[in-house]
């Protein structure tokens, strides 16, 4: 039987939903997070605040040299929470096996409702295309929100199919033409491919996925135990499953300090040591996060997280660490000395899965 995977996400949800609600922002750089005269970040951007660069993560303030005329709003994630279960029960009346990955995107496996009888592979994924365009217009229609979809063989695929066009694309990749539709893409957008491994693939001269198909070495020599598995990847080959099961993933790291400090420098150090590890570790794994989370224990042993939770994901050892220290600084968590000072992400997504645009 023919695999068929479809890969769903939603066009800048967090804007999105902010316009559906409030018409007249409609076509407005919309910036969800701290208004740009406060010290604050920004959890999401619409397509029209993208144009100016602004970006999740990036400080209010930035946002707001960037685009003067920016409209800032205080998030509502339980709104974006309530949207997502509905858009969510629409996904699932459509009958696929789904992998939800976060509130604005899954994976479906239409493999036995397409790939039973197929002629072959690009057969069973041209049947998937008007199953597609119907759930499209089912989420347009009931939520008055756009979605973009990629079909493909396998989850690697059908995750940058679903970038490939947005917003509201819909682009399906035949197993015959995936070699050459990956050629272009730079290496980072490879899944499990993160900044020290992009440096190191880039020092050889491998700047784009096609570079890395026509390499005749082991990639062993530039990315360890990792190389065999990045070919695969760079030829559109991926066998990984969809994870079905419902538990929260996390990573995180805390450390214990051998006297209880409030100062600020030994704390940020911690801080920078902790998010380059968890940055190590999502790259490892080929994941990003959506939510970053302090957790601070004092003398007493009493115990305080606080997080903040972004639409477009992270990877980046330096936007972990910026909020960090944001959510301490925010919440005012070092009024006395800590005795333990922990940072996580959660919210973990497969793959580098940024809002990006992979038109040429």
């Amino acid at each position: 039987m023919y695999r068929v995977i479809l890969h769903l996400d939603m066009d800048a949800f967090f804007a999105s939903v902010e316009q559906r609600d409030r018409p007249e922002l409609k076509g407005l750089p919309v910036i969800v997070g701290s208004p740009s005269n406060q010290r604050g970040v920004v959890c999401a951007a619409s397509y029209e605040a993208r144009r100016f660069g602004v970006r999740s993560a990036m400080p209010s303030r930035v946002a707001g040299r960037l685009c003067p005329g920016g409209v800032f709003l205080r998030p509502r994630m339980e709104r974006y929470r309530e949207e997502s279960d509905a858009i969510m029960r629409l996904v699932s009346e459509a009958g696929p096996v789904i992998q939800k990955v976060s509130v604005d995107e899954a994976y479906m496996d239409f493999t036995e409702e397409c790939g039973t009888g197929a002629v072959d592979a690009d057969d069973a994924l041209l049947r998937a295309l008007p199953l597609a365009r119907t759930l499209q217009q089912r989420i347009r229609d009931s939520r008055g929100l756009t979605a973009s979809i990629g079909i493909a063989s396998n989850k690697l695929l059908a995750k940058m199919g679903s970038d490939f066009r947005k917003p509201a694309g819909l682009t399906l990749i035949p197993e015959r033409d995936k070699v050459q539709f990956l050629r272009a893409f730079p290496v980072r957008a490879l899944h499990g491919v993160g900044e020290v491994t992009e440096k190191a693939l880039q020092s050889a001269g491998l700047n784009t996925v096609g570079n890395v198909q026509d390499h005749t070495g082991d990639l062993r020599a530039l990315v360890g135990s990792w190389g065999p598995t990045l070919r695969r990847f760079a030829f559109g080959e991926d066998d990984r499953p969809l994870e079905l099961g419902d538990e929260v993933r996390s990573i995180s790291s805390e450390n214990t300090f051998r006297q209880d400090t409030e100062d600020r420098t030994i704390l940020r150090e911690c801080l920078k040591e902790q998010a380059a590890d968890i940055a190590e570790r999502m790259t490892r794994r080929g994941m990003s996060a959506q939510t970053v989370q302090v957790k601070v224990r004092y003398g007493d042993f009493s115990t305080l997280t606080r997080q903040i939770s972004m639409e477009e994901p992270m990877d980046q050892a330096r936007d972990i660490y910026r909020l960090g220290c944001w959510l301490l600084a925010q919440h005012r968590l070092v009024h006395r000395p800590l005795r333990l000072l922990g940072l996580g992400v959660s919210g973990l997504r497969d793959g580098r899965e940024r809002q990006m645009n992979f038109r040429w």
